[in-house]
């Protein structure tokens, strides 16, 4: 079976908000702080990681590029709690989700291109994939650490993959 071919979609705030938080700078609240030196792009994600005794992760993930067509062959979630990426280079990268709470499909996923200046808030129990960079790249994540599972898998059949051509 012929893998389903996934459109990549900007990312935008709107096109997004099913699925998490777009962090951003722009239309971000901004305030002046420590003596007008400094301007705070203020809340601009809504960090969701205290469920069940858990406590905030702060970690640098460093991420290598896939082979192309990218390979959609799992995605990802994680129900106790929200996970946040930022870049640490002006890179664009992918994102890839779906909806539901069910194990997702192939046919239902969306695929995103990010701005090396946009990072991702995924709600908890948000269907993604791991990082897809189109160049090595590093990541501020923040996480919840803590007790509990907060980390289910699904692996599509292999007839059921999508795939993703960034070049299309």
């Amino acid at each position: 079976m012929t893998p389903v071919n996934l459109p990549v979609e900007p990312l935008t705030v709107e096109a997004f908000a099913p699925f998490g938080d777009v962090i951003q700078r722009a239309d971000a609240e901004r305030l002046l702080i420590n003596e007008g030196t400094t301007v705070r792009f203020h809340d601009l994600a809504a960090v969701d990681v205290g469920r069940d005794g858990g406590h905030p992760l702060i970690s640098i993930f460093r991420a290598t590029p896939r082979p192309r067509p990218i390979a959609i062959r799992m995605m990802e979630r994680h129900p106790l709690g929200s996970q946040a990426f930022y870049p640490l280079a002006p890179h664009d990268w992918l994102v890839v989700v779906c909806h539901g709470a069910a194990a997702p499909e192939a046919a239902t996923l969306r695929c995103f291109r990010a701005s090396g200046e946009q990072g991702v808030n995924y709600r908890p129990n948000t269907w993604h994939h791991p990082l897809l960079v189109l160049q090595p790249q590093d990541f501020l994540a923040i996480d919840r650490g803590g007790p509990g599972k907060n980390l289910e898998e699904h692996w599509f059949a292999a007839t059921g993959f999508a795939a993703v051509d960034v070049f299309s």
